[in-house]
């Protein structure tokens, strides 16, 4: 039986191992000393650290997204490797996550015991990443998991019906002469809605800070169907090295296409550029119903590469830890419906916030 402490410190949002030199999803650039485990390249995770380990797919993103020179340890999903801490050794297995392309939980094994670290996850499967399986971390000793939509009330519909809403959407704003601007994050959002609605037999046109990530999905064997590149005018022209790209007909902006931007564009000058616009946001906040209004936008939809509530608990029966570590969204509520279930479970992010209001350090 593992001690009731946890075996960890619990520093800005991040796992930190000091014994191990290890740090978990690190915020802050780390020295050339430590090695630390990036889960996937979303701007939050990601730091210019000078080791690093990682999947290939955020390898290769993170090049694209942070440039830079850094010790890279590529490891593949389900590869236990070895590794010399300063105070022992330890073993790190990279399991898919399922939340974006590459995207990784982390299992730790140790003299200490065992941890996993889920990052940012979800048990939904998605056709633009690798469905998730932390088979490997079952029986684990601790599970820290980000709670993101940690509340009963974060349930999501079927992605089918999800789908099905965003295409009547598109459709309804073209019959009616104007241009559908679906908002999501370039990277993993706007290439998963490339995914669902490939099959559409609408034409879409892609912003150009989403397009060299969707290159990496392609390249990475996602297919993404056919897109253009939209260009600061409003015209789609054909990327280079797109696949399946097909070019404007004519020369008037946005005939008939569906254009995917960075939730930014509702609030950009370059909107003015492409006439008469109706904008969706794709976002699990979509579950709110003041999300539409809070985003200025026409219409929400509650597409997540997020764990919903009942994902969350699900993980947690499955895994079977012997105790759980909650942070991220609704933690501190989350860590209640796990007790509620007679789970040991802690909320870090309260923790820290009281630490830090005392003026001590967090324990470990």
């Amino acid at each position: 039986m593992p001690p009731r402490a946890r075996p960890f410190q619990f520093t800005k949002g991040a796992v930190h191992f000091p014994e191990l030199a290890l740090w978990l999803d690190a915020h802050d650039a780390r020295r050339a000393d430590e090695w630390v485990v990036v889960s996937h390249a979303h701007s939050d995770h990601i730091a210019r650290h000078r080791r690093v380990i990682l999947t290939e797919p955020t390898a290769r993103l993170l090049r694209a997204r942070l440039g830079g020179q850094r010790e890279e340890r590529v490891l593949r999903f389900g590869e236990r490797t070895e590794f010399s801490g300063p105070q022992g050794d330890f073993a790190l297995t990279l399991l898919p996550a399922g939340h974006i392309l590459g995207s990784a939980m982390v299992l730790v094994e140790w003299r200490g015991g065992s941890l996993l670290y889920t990052g940012d996850f979800r048990l939904r499967p998605s056709p633009a990443c690798e469905p998730c399986d932390f088979t490997l971390a079952r029986d684990c000793d601790w599970l820290v998991m980000e709670t993101t939509f940690g509340r009963p009330e974060y349930v999501f519909p079927p992605v089918s019906q999800v789908s099905a809403d965003i295409l009547q959407f598109c459709h309804h704003t073209l019959a009616a002469h104007a241009t559908p601007v679906l908002l999501g994050w370039t990277l993993g959002k706007a290439q998963e809605l490339l995914c669902l609605l490939a099959n559409s037999g609408l034409r879409f046109a892609v912003h150009a800070a989403a397009l060299p990530l969707a290159r990496i999905y392609e390249q990475c064997g996602v297919r993404l169907g056919a897109y253009e590149a939209l260009d600061d005018a409003g015209f789609g022209v054909p990327p280079s090295g797109g696949s399946g790209a097909r070019p404007p007909e004519g020369g008037t902006p946005n005939a008939g296409r569906v254009l995917i931007c960075p939730p930014t564009f509702a609030q950009s000058p370059q909107r003015t550029a492409f006439g008469p616009c109706r904008l969706a946001v794709a976002t699990g906040w979509a579950m709110e119903s003041s999300c539409k209004y809070r985003s200025g936008v026409d219409a929400a939809f509650p597409l997540s590469d997020h764990a919903d509530f009942n994902e969350l608990i699900e993980l947690v029966r499955q895994v079977r830890p012997r105790r759980v570590f909650t942070t991220h969204g609704f933690a501190a509520e989350f860590a209640a419906t796990l007790r509620d279930l007679s789970f040991d479970a802690e909320a870090l992010v309260a923790a820290e916030q009281l630490t830090f209001a005392l003026g001590v350090q967090p324990s470990h």
